[in-house]
């Protein structure tokens, strides 16, 4: 017998790893959020493609949306 693992995104899991993206400079908030495609291996990209949907996020939309208002220490 083989059996398939479908890993599972939260949101919470995916908007981490985007936020992670963005700080190491990997990808842009200005991109589209299908550009993360490149970071996260094919056989996941299903399932975070679901998870988006569920929480309305098309994948057009910028990554900025999907990880939130930049923060700012005061200097």
């Amino acid at each position: 017998m083989t059996f398939t693992t479908t890993a599972r995104y939260s949101i919470e899991t995916i908007e981490e790893e985007a936020r992670h993206l963005v700080q190491k400079g990997a990808v842009s908030r200005q991109q589209p959020i299908y550009t993360l495609c490149v970071h996260i291996p094919a056989r996941h990209w299903t399932s975070v493609e679901i998870e988006l949907e569920k929480h309305d996020y098309l994948l057009r939309d910028r990554i900025g949306d999907l990880v939130g208002p930049e923060t700012w220490e005061n200097d």
